[in-house]
């Protein structure tokens, strides 16, 4: 909170300088005005900083560059079809690059999320039945938390891991 105080006091200060020079160059001589224009950007880019236009330019181009890379455009709607990631092309097959990410080499086993989970072992760690909706896995989340926090008498850190990637598996 102090830091934008002071890049808006700066800021302050760089726009009284560029307008007394703006003034002084029409009143003495038009070369201030060229001294002027420096000040001027410095004001403007303070500005933009300390009312977090940067930082909202900065994040929607990140968020951006992961959607291109996912082959998703600003309204959500996919980019690439299917066969069409890097690498497809003649004697290829034509797959999704994350089905292939997840399935190469295991094609007889239970497909596993990034976080090592398979979505059985999931249901089974929250106690839950595989046909279970959003709200019965939210329940049953918070109450197998509630037993396995850390902080509680009975709570195992490790359990708690487990549980929490096994409910950010199956709320995906």
């Amino acid at each position: 909170m102090d830091a934008d105080r002071l890049v808006v006091g700066i800021a302050a200060v760089f726009a009284g300088i560029t307008t007394l020079l703006t003034i002084l160059s029409f009143v003495y001589q038009i070369f201030l005005l060229i001294v002027a224009v420096p000040f001027a950007a410095a004001t403007y880019l303070l500005w933009y900083h300390a009312s977090g236009r940067i930082e909202k330019t900065l994040r929607a181009g990140a968020t951006q560059q992961r959607r291109s890379r996912r082959g998703v455009d600003r309204s959500g709607n996919a980019t690439r079809g299917p066969g069409s990631f890097e690498g497809s092309g003649p004697g290829r097959r034509a797959t999704n690059h994350r089905q292939t990410r997840y399935t190469r080499g295991r094609s007889n086993r239970t497909p596993r999320h990034s976080n090592g989970l398979s979505t059985q072992e999931a249901y089974q760690t929250l106690g839950v039945d595989s046909d279970a909706d959003q709200t019965t896995i939210k329940r049953a989340y918070r109450e197998r938390v509630k037993e396995t926090h850390p902080d509680t008498e009975t709570g195992d850190e490790e359990r708690f891991k487990r549980v929490n990637q096994a409910y950010e598996h199956l709320s995906e």
